[in-house]
């Protein structure tokens, strides 16, 4: 069995797990890494998500983002911003349909398209003020059985992101 666990992304000048949205999981979260422009990714070793990621985007007036990680072999990604709303995509479409099966689900039950999602990963990375394209976004997007993990598949998404 592979990894299980979430990994929470946003940009503040304070410690993340101090924002009042993620008093109930505090105990749980642990800063994974700082990156360039104030981000930070912090990671929480089991579901529930620990917070709202809207609650997160309107309190702080500014993007936040979420991976859950599935069985080491899949992502589902929920991402919110001030503006533009909540949007859901998938990385690893293959092994979160054989998860999801299990429940009668499909990705396309739960998460945008591969286009959907990358145009709106474009406008979400515009929001926090990093101008990206939306082709390396849907190339990470489109792929069905990652060759890497998860996590790699994760933290490549965030860097074509801008973050």
């Amino acid at each position: 069995m592979g990894f299980w666990g979430l990994y929470v992304v946003g940009r503040s000048d304070e410690p993340l797990k101090e924002h009042p949205a993620l008093r109930d999981a505090r105990e749980r979260l642990t800063l994974r890494e700082h990156r360039a422009g104030g981000w930070q990714v912090w990671s929480h070793p089991v579901e529930p998500p620990p917070g709202s990621m809207t609650a997160l985007a309107d309190a702080a007036g500014s993007p936040f983002l979420l991976g859950s990680v599935m069985d080491g072999s899949c992502v589902a990604v929920e991402a919110a911003a001030p503006h533009g709303g909540t949007w859901y995509a998938c990385l690893g479409r293959e092994p979160m349909s054989e998860l999801l099966g299990r429940d009668g689900a499909t990705p396309e039950d739960l998460f945008l398209p591969p286009e959907d999602a990358a145009a709106r990963a474009v406008g979400w990375a515009a929001e926090s003020g990093h101008g990206v394209l939306e082709g390396p976004l849907l190339e990470l997007l489109r792929v069905e059985r990652p060759e890497q993990s998860a996590e790699e598949l994760f933290f490549a998404f965030l860097e074509r992101l801008g973050i």
